[in-house]
Formats: structure tokens, C-alpha cells, sequence
């Protein structure tokens, strides 16, 4: 690797981590830049899990240390999730290189639509209660952590938007909403790396030097969310999903 090239894995991981903390989608970023240097795409989304679960720890302590800890809350949704990252990376893992880019560029177009919508009005950052809105059954509640886990076991890319959609239909502000999504996406991606590890899907060096830089990003996102809540990304992330989803589909 170049000093450009690591440079440029430095950069963007810091800020995919502060839209990953943010919102979600930092990955819609991160992969394609592992593309962009040369990584198959199989290769680059397992790279890419590295940097995702350095950074999902470092941003759950900078939730806790900030007062707003996700870890309990978090604790019943595991099971479902775990069990659908296993199975999403399994599937995943085993889709030729040029399926995986298609299929990619389309969820990257997909994941656009929620990112575009209008933001909550930010909830006062010392108020983590949750808010008085009836949850889902539990059955109910297992079959969608379980979409989600597949989803985020496969693709990764904007499993934080899709979260915090989730998160907040259960009746959680979004600042709570953050924190949990933080620890349920450090739990999915812990049980997704050795899938990938073993089908020998990731490249350690531009791992680790992501990784760096996905650890400084998810430190300042968490500070970010707690004082000023998503909002602060949602414009840059919607320029980067169209970028990058044009790149991936070859528009230009």
C-alpha cells in the first residue's frame, strides 16, 4: 500500500464512522474505496467487517461514557440478529464478485430512500427514556432483528439506517436508539468475521489500517450524536449513497 492509499483507508474510515454512529451506510463509502483499490468485492466487504466492529466498540464506550449505554436494551434483540448475520455471511460469502457489486449498487440506491426522509425533530440528549409507544409482540420483534441480521450479516451497508428505523418503531428516541444500534451491530459483525475469515475473505492490512481510522470516526460520532443528534449527516450521507451507488453500477 502506498502512503495514498493509506491516506485515503485513514480518511474515509473516520468518516464512515461518524455516519455509521450518526445514522448508518458508512460502509456505502468504505467498500467502494476497497474496490476503488483494487479488493474483488466478496474481498473488500469482509475487509471492511474489521473496521466495522473496531468501530462499533469504540463508539458503544463513547455512548456509555457519555451516559447513554445501548448494552441492556440491546441484550434481547441479540439472539435473533446473531442468528441472521450467521446465516446472511454464510450467503453472502458464496456470491460470485460481479453479482455481489450489482447487487450492492442496487441496495445502495435502496438505502437511499430512507436516508433521504425528513429527520425527527432531535430529542433533548439527557432524555434516554423511551418513548410511550407500543412495542411489537415478541414474536414479531425476533422475525425483524432476524431480517435485520441477514441484511447486516450480508451486505453491512446501511444496517445502522435500517436499525435505527427498527429501534424507533419499538419506541426508542434516537439518541438511545444509537447507542443500542452501536452494541447490536458490534455483536453482528463479531459473529460475521470469522465466516469470513475462514473463506479467507479478508486482506489484514488495509483492514487494520481502516480500522484506525473507523476507531477515530466512531469516537466522534459518538460525541456527535449525543450533542447534536443525526441530523448533522443526513445531507452528506445522501450525496455519498448517489455517488457511490452511480460508481458501483458503472454510470461513470
Amino acid at each position: 500500500m502506498s502512503p495514498a492509499d493509506v491516506a485515503l483507508l485513514v480518511g474515509g474510515g473516520i468518516l464512515a464512522g461518524v455516519v455509521n454512529t450518526l445514522a448508518g451506510g458508512g460502509s456505502l463509502l468504505t467498500v467502494p474505496l476497497l474496490v476503488v483499490l483494487g479488493l474483488p468485492g466478496t474481498i473488500a466487504n469482509g475487509t471492511n467487517r474489521v473496521g466495522i466492529l473496531v468501530q462499533s466498540l469504540v463508539a458503544s464506550r463513547g455512548f456509555r461514557a457519555r451516559g447513554v449505554s445501548g448494552f441492556r436494551a440491546a441484550l434481547p434483540l441479540l439472539v435473533p440478529v446473531l442468528a441472521g448475520s450467521v446465516v446472511g455471511a454464510l450467503a453472502i460469502s458464496r456470491t460470485p464478485d460481479a453479482t455481489f457489486e450489482r447487487v450492492f449498487g442496487v441496495l445502495m440506491l435502496l438505502v437511499l430512500v430512507p436516508t433521504l426522509r425528513r429527520a425527527s425533530p432531535a430529542p433533548d440528549p439527557m432524555l434516554s427514556a423511551p418513548r410511550p409507544r407500543k412495542g411489537w409482540p415478541p414474536s414479531v420483534r425476533a422475525a425483524v432483528f432476524f431480517g435485520i441480521g441477514l441484511y447486516g450479516g450480508a451486505f453491512q451497508a446501511g444496517v445502522g439506517i435500517v436499525l435505527l428505523f427498527a429501534l424507533s418503531h419499538a419506541g426508542f428516541d434516537l439518541v438511545r436508539a444509537n447507542a443500542i444500534k452501536m452494541v447490536v451491530v458490534a455483536a453482528l459483525t463479531a459473529v460475521a468475521v470469522p465466516v469470513f475469515v475462514l473463506e479467507h475473505q479478508i486482506e489484514w492490512l488495509p483492514a487494520a489500517v481502516l480500522a484506525c481510522g473507523y476507531a477515530v470516526g466512531g469516537a466522534l460520532g459518538a460525541r456527535l450524536a449525543v450533542q447534536r443528534g443525526e441530523r448533522l449527516i443526513r445531507p452528506v450521507l445522501a450525496a455519498s449513497v448517489l455517488a457511490l451507488a452511480g460508481r458501483m453500477l458503472g454510470f461513470y
